[in-house]
């Protein structure tokens, strides 16, 4: 397991999610595993562009917070934030409705820097875009607000 705290896909979603960007698109964590977050995002008219398709925005939204989230909760959050430093998206497929899926994935977890892949697929595991996001993780300062209130494990 590579979490630093006790938590599940409620947890985030009342904790992180509502109140913000995040809550007001529609997304939504649903399921946490020992080495993965999932989030699935509405295509409706919050998401869509005008061309009536998955806005690209949208799905790097959907990456950079699953990612971000997953990020900060890897590192020992007294000492320690995560914060993006570079995205990359490629759009594959479009979609016009529904949902999408992300699931977000370390590929390098260092002292540093984290490196994530988030995969977003259809509601059948169709891929329509992959995502590399690179976080660097900065030592806290007293001025540094951010805290989880999560058990550590």
């Amino acid at each position: 397991m590579i979490w630093k705290y006790k938590f599940d896909e409620n947890i985030i979603n009342k904790q992180f999610i509502k109140g913000n960007m995040i809550g007001y698109i529609g997304i939504e964590c649903i399921e946490v595993g020992g080495d993965f977050l999932k989030a699935k995002m509405p295509v409706d008219h919050r998401t869509k562009q005008s061309a009536g398709i998955l806005h690209g925005g949208a799905n790097v939204t959907l990456a950079e917070s699953i990612g971000s989230l997953a990020a900060n909760l890897c590192i020992d959050q007294n000492e320690f934030y995560a914060v993006g430093l570079e995205i990359n998206a490629n759009h594959i497929r479009a979609k016009h409705d529904g949902f999408v899926i992300g699931i977000a994935k370390p590929i390098h977890l260092g002292q540093l820097t984290q490196i994530w892949e988030i995969r977003i697929e259809d509601e059948i595991g169709k891929l329509l875009c992959i995502v590399r996001h690179t976080v660097a993780v900065l030592p806290k300062s007293n001025a540094e607000k951010m805290h989880f209130d999560l058990p550590k494990i």
